[in-house]
């Protein structure tokens, strides 16, 4: 016998419970609350999810979500868009966004090299990075990786495709690259303040202010 008084409600705490970190008794605390409310109201609720799943896309360039095919970070003519900041994901970009240190524009790689998970390189964004490197005005890529040792390969590898891509002797600071000239992009990381181990997205914005500001030239 089921412990819930209606087949309905069931279905709609299994729903809810589906989403991470909702446990069953929280589920069933949040559909009790949206049964009490209103049609109007719980049809507005519905709509914001049906509209997220229909209206929302990926960026062309960098691969964060927008309501447009070029997100405003992209598009905008006020972002330093010589400088590329490389992050694991959506909510990485808002993290360093609320600390207002940075003014370059983004790469989403949607998650980091980990054979453990099965995820490779052709899993994630590098390819396109790697591409948009290529096409030259790019003087700085920034690696904002999690600190541990999944983020710290994804770096390396990164690191080892650029190096493959500009091909230098001594102190060059150009290549030709498909018959024009290219400017040999440095490559940096966010400073250690944030501690080994952190997910960007819960670092606090002071912290990750100052990982911004005080980054470092990678060293492999």
């Amino acid at each position: 016998m089921s412990e819930y008084p209606s087949i309905v409600l069931e279905q709609a705490v299994n729903q809810m419970a589906s989403l991470p970190g909702v446990g069953r008794r929280t589920a069933l605390r949040l559909v009790l609350h949206l049964l009490r409310q209103s049609d109007q109201e719980v049809e507005a609720f519905s709509n914001a999810f049906t509209r997220l799943k229909h209206e929302v896309v990926y960026c062309r360039e960098c691969h964060n979500i927008s309501d447009t095919e070029l997100c405003p970070i992209c598009a905008s003519t006020r972002r330093d868009h010589a400088t590329i900041c490389v992050v694991e994901n959506v909510q990485d970009v808002m993290s360093i966004e609320n600390t207002g240190q940075y003014n370059g524009v983004y790469h989403v790689l949607g998650g980091v090299i980990s054979p453990m998970e099965g995820i490779g390189p052709k899993d994630i964004e590098i390819d396109s990075l790697i591409e948009r490197v290529t096409k030259g005005n790019i003087d700085e890529i920034i690696l904002a990786l999690p600190t541990t040792m999944e983020g710290d390969t994804t770096n390396f590898y990164i690191y080892r495709r650029i190096q493959n891509a500009f091909p230098v002797t001594g102190n060059q600071s150009t290549i030709t690259y498909n018959q024009s000239p290219i400017t040999i992009p440095k490559i940096s990381q966010i400073a250690r303040g944030v501690a080994v181990g952190n997910q960007i997205e819960y670092t606090d914005e002071i912290t990750l202010g100052r990982s911004i500001v005080n980054r470092t030239e990678f060293k492999a």
